[in-house]
C-alpha cells in the first residue's frame, strides 16, 4: 500500500557501505508457488534494469535506500548510499538541487527510463530529511551495475509524493498522494473516496504544473504511453484506473472502477498494464493483480493471494522472466510467482 504513515518513525540515519542482505534458507523458504527475495526493507516498487539481470527495489521502511537485486540468485546489494557509488549533480538540468540526499532517505516509487548502451536513468521518490525526486545514472557494464547519484527536484509544500514516470529530458511526472500537514483525518476521507490530489509534471524551464484533469482521491501509480500523449493512474482511494490525455488543449479522461486499491501499474510485455492493490471489506485480507487493456480499458484477472504470516499487502507486479516480482510496502521480501 502506498498510504503515507503519518507518524512514520525514520530510525536510523543511512550509512555508506554495500550491504549484502541475506537471510537463512530456512527463513526464506518458498511457499507453495511462491519464492522469496529477502533481507528486504519493506520494498513497496521494483522496476527491472534492461537485460533483465536486476531488479531495483525501494525500501520504505528501516534504513531506506536503494537495493539491487540480482535475479540469478536473489542476492541483495544496497545500492546506494553505498562507497561505490558516486555523485555528480547535473547543474543544467537540476540547477535548484541542494545537493545529495543526506540522512533519513527512505524510498518509494521508481521509474527507470532506458538510455543508449550500458547507462539508463533512474528516478526515485524519496522522503525523510526532504521531499523530493532524486535521479540517478544507472551503469550495468559492470558486474554489479553502480548508480550515480546526478539531481534532485524538491516537491514544494505541502504535496506528498507517491509514485513517478521519468521523461526523457530529465523530467517527471508523480503523484500528490497525500498532502502533507493535513489534517489527522485527511487519510481516512481519501479512503472514502474524498478527491485530495492529483498528477504534477515537472521540467527544468517550466517547473511544477499539476496536469489538467488529474485530480483525484489517493493519486498513486503512475504510467505514460510510448508517444507521451496519454497518462495511466491509479487512484488507490477511489479503488479506480484513469486514463488522462496529456498536452491536449481539451482534456479527455476515461476511469474505471476495479473494486481495490489500486497501488503501483506497469507495463506488460503484451503492451498491458499491471495493476496491483489490497482488497477492502470482505476482501480486505487479500491483495491481487490486473490486466488493463490500454485502448478497451477491459480487465483481466491475473492472481489473487490472501495475506500471511510470510507475505502480505502486493503493491507492484514486475514481469521478470516467466515470472512475476511483486513487492509490499511492508515486510521483509519481494514474493516471486510463476507469471499465469
Amino acid at each position: 500500500m502506498k498510504a503515507r504513515i503519518l507518524c512514520l518513525a525514520l530510525l536510523a540515519s543511512l550509512g555508506s557501505t554495500p550491504l549484502l542482505a541475506q537471510t537463512s534458507a530456512a527463513e526464506c523458504g518458498a511457499a507453495g508457488d511462491m519464492r522469496f527475495v529477502c533481507g528486504q526493507e519493506a520494498p513497496e516498487d521494483l522496476v527491472v534494469l534492461p537485460g533483465e539481470e536486476w531488479v531495483v527495489a525501494s525500501a520504505y521502511s528501516g534504513g531506506g535506500g536503494v537495493r539491487l537485486v540480482r535475479v540469478e540468485d536473489g542476492t541483495s546489494v544496497m545500492a546506494y548510499p553505498a562507497a561505490a557509488a558516486e555523485e555528480r549533480l547535473d547543474t543544467e538540468t537540476y540547477p535548484d538541487c541542494p545537493g545529495p540526499p543526506r540522512g533519513a532517505f527512505t524510498t518509494h516509487g521508481l521509474s527507470v527510463l532506458p538510455g543508449e548502451g550500458s547507462v539508463h536513468r533512474l528516478f526515485v521518490v524519496g522522503h525523510g530529511d526532504r521531499e523530493s525526486i532524486e535521479i540517478f545514472e544507472v551503469d550495468t557494464a559492470p558486474a554489479t551495475p553502480s548508480l550515480t547519484w546526478i539531481g534532485c527536484v524538491i516537491a514544494p509544500d505541502p504535496i506528498g509524493l507517491n509514485s513517478v514516470r521519468g521523461l526523457a529530458d530529465g523530467g517527471f511526472v508523480t503523484t500528490n498522494f497525500l498532502p502533507r500537514g493535513g489534517e489527522r483525518t485527511a487519510m481516512m476521507r481519501m479512503m472514502q473516496g474524498e478527491t485530495n490530489g492529483e498528477l504534477w509534471e515537472w521540467h527544468t524551464d517550466s517547473g511544477w504544473q499539476k496536469v489538467a484533469g488529474s485530480e483525484a482521491a489517493g493519486a498513486n501509480g503512475v504510467e505514460l504511453s510510448d508517444d507521451g500523449g496519454t497518462i495511466y493512474m491509479a487512484a488507490w482511494g477511489s479503488q479506480s484506473f484513469a486514463r488522462i490525455s496529456r498536452g491536449a488543449a481539451q482534456v479527455s479522461r476515461d476511469e474505471i472502477p476495479l473494486g481495490f486499491r489500486v497501488d503501483n501499474i506497469r507495463w506488460a510485455r503484451d503492451g498491458s498494464l499491471l495493476a496491483v492493490g489490497q482488497g477492502t471489506g470482505e476482501k480486505a485480507q487479500v491483495w491481487q493483480v490486473v490486466k488493463v487493456d490500454p485502448a478497451t480499458l477491459e480487465v483481466r484477472d491475473v492472481l489473487s493471494r490472501e495475506n500471511n504470516d510470510v507475505f502480505t499487502a502486493g503493491t507492484v507486479a514486475v514481469e521478470v522472466g516467466g515470472d512475476l516480482w511483486i513487492g509490499s510496502y511492508r515486510g521483509d521480501r519481494i514474493a516471486i510467482v510463476p507469471a499465469p
